[in-house]
């Protein structure tokens, strides 16, 4: 069913469009590159940070959280958050090559990029194929609202002007529960509930391939069924807060104590991440959607004995015999 998308939501995804696309022609690049049109097949997984922000507001250093997963030759991005696409283009990936999404819930710094996700590399680079989308109940309403919010723009260059395919502008949407929800090529996705607060559901992921793993908590406090589903992975992927920074920069973000102590509330301090590694016991931890401070690790590397990093955008980690991490000199 196509939900109603009225004119402050119409100028909202415009807005997040016209934002990133500035951004692309700011730094230089094109999002037309082609360096990466299919990821290669290997027998090894690649986890890419593409953005690791966390919380609507603008980092310039952290674009909005997204994380890439290259599984053989299947590729899936993990939320979609602000300027995805350029960070994308700024690594090379071919952003028709990037066709499955999966969303971990629906605040919107998690799918503020989607629209430019979905249009330009249909409009820019010729996407053929649909635009797949994964999410908790109400993922199906938002992407109607997308695509009746941009129904004009995709009318015209279907069916009036350039006429670009009308396969490539389709949307494949799934409201998803708990379980398998993609089993593809010998790779397997796993969705698991975590707790974040009031943003119900909200999931995990855990992507499986050829004995490697990778787990992503999404956004959650401490979270028992991550420490069941995602035991024992190769590569976790978690979130978290440093609760004292927040406490004492709240002024500074014009929030109230009560406000602050929600946002606690629902994301994972290092004392429950401490405790989230004992349980998991990865090969690697890497921190996105967090704190990026020395001070931070510190505090978890002194309860937690594992591999741990902080996470940043262009991060690539590849997952084989060994795990090994590239950061990006951007």
């Amino acid at each position: 069913m196509t939900s109603r998308c009225g004119p402050i939501l119409y100028a909202a995804i415009v807005a997040a469009v016209l934002g990133s696309s500035l951004f692309v022609r700011a730094l230089g690049v094109s999002a037309t590159s082609s360096a990466q049109s299919t990821p290669s097949v290997k027998q090894e997984m690649r986890v890419t940070l593409v953005g690791t922000g966390g919380g609507p507001g603008v980092n310039p250093q952290r674009f909005g959280i997204s994380t890439l997963v290259d599984a053989g030759s299947t590729r899936l991005l993990f939320d979609c958050g602000r300027a995805s696409t350029v960070r994308m283009v700024q690594m090379g990936v071919a952003l028709n090559s990037v066709t499955k999404l999966f969303l971990t819930h629906l605040h919107s710094d998690h799918v503020i990029g989607i629209p430019d996700l979905y249009l330009t590399p249909w409009a820019a680079t010729g996407r053929k194929a649909p635009f797949e989308v994964w999410g908790p109940e109400g993922t199906t309403a938002m992407m109607n609202g997308i695509q009746q919010a941009f129904a004009f723009d995709i009318h015209i260059r279907r069916d009036v002007d350039e006429k670009f395919p009308g396969g490539g502008i389709q949307v494949e949407s799934h409201d998803i529960r708990e379980g398998v929800v993609f089993n593809q090529a010998g790779v397997r996705v796993t969705a698991f509930l975590v707790d974040h607060g009031p943003v119900a559901p909200a999931y995990g992921y855990r992507v499986d391939y050829n004995g490697h793993s990778v787990a992503l908590s999404g956004d959650t406090t401490k979270s028992a069924n991550l420490m069941r589903v995602g035991k024992g992975v190769d590569v976790l992927v978690h979130e978290a807060v440093d609760a004292e920074a927040l406490r004492a920069s709240a002024a500074s973000r014009n929030q109230t104590r009560e406000q602050v102590e929600s946002i606690i509330a629902h994301h994972t301090t290092e004392d429950q991440v401490v405790e989230v590694l004992a349980a998991v016991q990865p090969r690697l931890v890497v921190f996105s959607h967090a704190p990026g401070t020395d001070a931070f690790l510190s505090r978890v590397r002194s309860g937690y004995a594992g591999r741990v990093e902080s996470g940043d955008d262009m991060m690539t980690i590849d997952i084989g015999a060994d795990v090994t991490i590239q950061r990006s000199a951007k």
